[in-house]
């Protein structure tokens, strides 16, 4: 099986293996990528929080109840991007 590259990596581990990457918020269709910016610095605590923000929930609720799994994904962003801020151009789908 081939390794996928960052953004992909990424995605698989956060939203098939976990579960975050979208969902239905106010009615409408949100994803994680409707969050990501063309270009500048991406953070991986900001990236957490949008994970959040794409499953309709606010990243500061109930801190102590979601720590553990912030912990998780912030740590799955700098493993498969190798850095805990890169350039937003960075996390987008490798299609080949």
């Amino acid at each position: 099986m081939d390794k996928k590259p960052g953004y992909n990596a990424l995605m698989d581990e956060v939203c098939v293996g976990r579960g975050w990457c979208g969902g239905i918020v106010d009615g409408q269709p949100s994803h994680i990528d409707d969050f990501i910016p063309e270009s500048g610095p991406v953070t991986a605590d900001q990236f957490v929080d949008w994970l959040f923000m794409a499953d309709g929930m606010d990243p500061k609720d109930d801190p102590s109840k979601w720590q553990k799994h912030k912990q998780g994904l912030r740590e799955a962003f700098i493993r498969h991007m190798g850095h805990d801020v890169v350039d937003a151009s960075l996390l987008k789908w490798a299609l080949d």
